[in-house]
């Protein structure tokens, strides 16, 4: 890697996968295409390769159940705090008359 003119970075982004479009792209020397040979490892046989699967989510179910309980939920997030903050003004207007 240290003798590559194009620097180690470009030998490690192409590490792993088939190179061979990487490789063309830059426009090689023909005395860089001869040191390929000297390099060659062997050839990847693409049979052995897993192919990419795309990910399936999996099904939502829907749920008429909770449909009752999260309206029950939305009004009590709202009248909870009004009764908090009524219980507040109430406390505080008997406790200023006395």
């Amino acid at each position: 890697m240290d003798d590559h003119p194009g620097g180690d970075e470009v030998l490690l982004s192409s590490s792993g996968k088939d190179a061979t479009a990487d490789f063309e792209d830059i426009g090689h020397s023909d005395s860089a295409k001869e040191m390929m040979d000297k390099y060659l490892i062997g050839t990847i046989d693409m049979s052995t390769v897993p192919t990419k699967r795309t990910f399936v989510p999996p099904p939502q179910v829907a749920s008429n159940a909770n449909k009752g309980s999260d309206f029950m939920i939305k009004i009590l997030q709202f009248i909870v705090p009004l009764l908090i903050l009524g219980l507040a003004f109430a406390i505080r207007s008997y406790t200023k008359e006395k």
